[in-house]
């Protein structure tokens, strides 16, 4: 049986690890914890995303929980609009981007974004012990049908850029929604941008077109696209459009991780304040900071809800990761693929400059992703002994410990899902990334050969 539990919520393939039951039981405790108050649902455009919604949806009821039910939106519309309808949390049904088989169930706070640690994990306990707070028939919560999250999210989108002066640039865009929740709201934001719209993979039905990690080897089809029609850029969603990856005017895929410096760049310039980014995230989001006065820029651990976390208690102006993932408080404090294709675009507009032009004013940095197996308690070891042999070294061990060299960095952890360890290294040149990765899973092989 395939489930993984996170402190986001869980996900599995449907019928096996994710089951109604399963899905009504993780709705229970959900209510639980919240004691029968308003909720939020929504899910992304899986076929299996109505019986599993629909399962969640009667655990809350069943826990007293009015439930409101927006149908299928992108997560960062239901973030917005927990918010806007006075909910106490939201739940989205959505696998992000692992294949169609896959479903989960995504929890957020009455804030709008996912949980801090300890109350994920006393949801969880909630689940695993089946300690629910069940009420009877009387005071079971009722669900209503709530429309309109494309309509606000598009609107408050808008309200942070100039979009008169992008109808006046009059970008060819090509938009990749991968058939997924995205599709008719990223739709309605470029065309009230004044774009001319090649949307590709627009239908709602979940049949992923390509796999949906929007990667450089996913995306040759946009690519093509991208060069027969002549577009300025090309944007590729995931399936619940919370990340955001693009493609040059060349047809040549420029990678996730210059998504949130871009669109930092745009704020940056108007907006001068602190960014926060996660540990594994490039060094170009501190070039960007630094250009734009020096900006402080706040390192987390990874995950969604730390980033936005830092964002909101350091008074950051915008935050995110480098798989795409950009966060604009003025919006919603979650990841949201809307803000960046605005935030992008916005900057192309007020510079005159291509894509192409733009990645090529931001320092250039090879980034080297790798992993192995290892035990939990393996993992314990290999950091002690990372912290030891380079204890000279500027180190972050907020998650696992990343070290910093003048010529670049390499940050090591374990996976909270899997028993296997990350090294992610990053540098001005390839050899460079290469030899600072040796190094430390040098280490590592030691550790685990002993």
């Amino acid at each position: 049986m395939t489930l993984i539990i996170s402190v986001s919520g869980l996900r599995g393939i449907v019928g096996e690890g994710l089951t109604p039951q399963v899905a009504c039981d993780y709705g229970c405790a959900f209510g639980t914890y919240l004691e029968g108050k308003r909720v939020v649902l929504a899910r992304d455009t899986r076929p299996s995303g109505p019986t599993v919604s629909g399962a969640v949806k009667a655990g809350l009821a069943a826990c007293g929980c009015d439930v409101l039910d927006l149908g299928v939106v992108s997560t960062p519309g239901a973030a917005l609009m927990i918010r806007r309808l006075d909910a106490n949390g939201g739940v989205v049904v959505t696998a992000s981007h692992n294949p169609s088989e896959w479903n989960g169930i995504k929890l957020l706070s009455g804030q709008g974004w996912a949980f801090p640690p300890e109350i994920a994990n006393e949801i969880r306990g909630i689940f695993e012990s089946k300690s629910f707070r069940l009420v009877g028939a009387l005071y079971m919560g009722r669900a209503s049908d709530q429309g309109g999250t494309h309509e606000q999210h598009v609107e408050a989108v808008l309200s942070h850029v100039d979009a008169d002066r992008m109808c006046r640039s009059g970008f060819k865009v090509v938009l990749d929604s991968i058939n997924g929740a995205g599709g008719e709201g990223g739709a309605r934001l470029l065309q009230a941008l004044g774009c001319e719209l090649i949307h590709v993979n627009a239908e709602p039905n979940g049949r992923f077109a390509h796999t949906p990690e929007p990667t450089a080897e996913n995306l040759k089809g946009l690519c093509e696209i991208v060069r027969e029609h002549g577009a300025q850029i090309g944007f590729a969603q995931d399936p619940d459009a919370d990340r955001l990856a693009m493609v040059d005017e060349n047809g040549v895929y420029i990678g996730e991780e210059y998504t949130l410096a871009l669109a930092a760049r745009q704020v940056l310039a108007s907006r001068p304040g602190p960014v926060a980014a996660n540990l594994s995230t490039s060094r170009m989001i501190d070039e960007v900071a630094r250009s734009a006065g020096n900006q402080t820029v706040y390192r987390t651990p990874v995950g969604e809800a730390h980033v936005a976390r830092a964002v909101l208690e350091n008074g950051c102006v915008i935050g995110g990761e480098g798989n795409g993932g950009v966060i604009d408080p003025r919006v919603v404090p979650v990841r949201d693929s809307f803000v960046a294709m605005g935030l992008v675009l916005d900057l192309m507009a007020a510079t005159g400059k291509s894509l192409s032009q733009l990645v090529a004013e931001i320092p250039r940095f090879t980034m080297i992703k790798e992993k192995f197996p290892c035990s939990q308690e393996k993992i314990a070891a290999v950091l002690e002994a990372v912290r030891g042999e380079l204890a000279d070294q500027r180190l972050n061990e907020s998650d696992g410990i990343r070290i910093d060299w003048p010529e670049g960095w390499v940050h090591v952890r374990g996976s909270n899902t899997e028993p296997i360890m990350r090294i992610i290294g990053e540098a001005t040149d390839q050899a460079e990334a290469e030899e600072l990765i040796r190094r430390v899973r040098g280490i590592a092989e030691r550790v685990l050969g002993s």
